[in-house]
């Protein structure tokens, strides 16, 4: 079973982006694909695919209640279904309150059982919901979290959960000085949870054409340390439009979103898009991450065939089995 928390200690790198489209693009691979969100901040998953309309009642049912054993119904009607097939636990506003909420828990349950707190497994709660309670693993192929930035509680229940990082990172500074980080924060985190953490790969994002970003993807592509299968171009016309069109960058182009200016207004409207090709290389490039992680990381079994089929437009079938990897047919 795949099992990725897509996580970066900084902002700027299309992190809930990129969940989004590795999401979508394990669901067109084939996988029955479940997304959680741990994001209490606004521009999260949840807002990004439209769902979670009770994420700021009080009285709402949550993922929180269940981790915390509280729950004020069944675990699959937390479930939601996205326009684009992929299944997602949204966020909830109580998430923002995970941690003073576990303190309350533990003080309780430790007082009842008598059990030095530091005894309390605080960081197994939600690998015991989804594994051992609800066996999400006989249900899904593929589980994704995109967790909360800070690491406290919620982060780590993540990553005690799903044990496999992907780690999109941002080219600012000097690329030998963020290696040494992404070293530092696997370790620290091993330690601190005492598990065996896999860092799957690392994946430049938002690179641009100076020579300090090129200088910077080259430092990564020849390091031995961590996996670098793609690096994302600075894309944030298309990373923008996803929000827009509520859902993936292959929902964007496929349905030409575009946001533009009209009578002094901006507007945004499927059928408006101009089909560029680096925009077709970059549905590519996050295919081919997901692909790696699927077959690399995880060894599972899946279609490397991205069929995309644009509104108006030729459809397009990239075979990423074949030597040419830009080879682009027309369907």
């Amino acid at each position: 079973m795949i099992t990725a928390v897509v996580y970066s200690e900084s902002g700027g790198t299309y992190k809930t982006t990129m969940t989004a489209n590795l999401a979508v693009a394990l669901e067109r691979m084939g996988l029955n694909t479940l997304v959680l969100d741990l994001d209490p901040q606004e521009g999260n998953l949840t807002s990004l695919f439209d769902v979670g309309s009770r994420r700021s009642d009080p009285d709402a049912d949550n993922l929180v209640k269940h981790i915390l054993d509280m729950p004020d119904g069944e675990f699959e009607a937390l479930i939601e279904s996205t326009d684009e097939g992929v299944d997602i636990i949204p966020s909830h506003d109580m998430l923002g309150d995970f941690t003073s909420n576990l303190e309350q828990k533990i003080s309780y349950e430790t007082g009842m059982k008598n059990m030095n707190r530091e005894d309390y497994p605080r960081f197994e709660l939600l690998y015991e919901l989804l594994w051992n309670e609800q066996e999400l693993h006989k249900k899904y192929d593929a589980i994704l979290i995109d967790p909360n930035a800070r690491a406290e509680d919620l982060l780590y229940n993540a990553i005690f959960a799903l044990r496999t990082l992907v780690a999109p990172v941002k080219p600012a500074g000097k690329g030998n000085l963020s290696l040494e980080g992404l070293d530092e924060l696997v370790g620290n985190m091993e330690r601190q949870l005492d598990i065996e953490i896999g860092l799957s790969c690392v994946v430049p994002s938002g690179v641009g054409q100076t020579n300090a970003h090129q200088q910077y993807q080259q430092q990564f592509r020849e390091t031995d340390a961590f996996a670098t299968p793609v690096t994302i171009g600075n894309r944030e016309s298309l990373m923008d439009a996803m929000w827009e069109a509520r859902g993936s960058a292959f929902r964007v182009v496929e349905e030409r979103w575009k946001t533009f200016e009209r009578d002094g207004q901006m507007v945004s409207e499927p059928g408006q898009r101009r089909i560029r090709e680096r925009e077709i290389d970059t549905l590519r490039k996050l295919y081919e991450l997901a692909l790696f992680i699927a077959t690399v990381t995880f060894d599972a079994e899946v279609q490397p065939i991205l069929e995309l089929n644009i509104q108006d437009h030729e459809s397009r079938v990239i075979d990423l089995q074949t030597d040419e990897k830009h080879e682009v047919t027309t369907a």
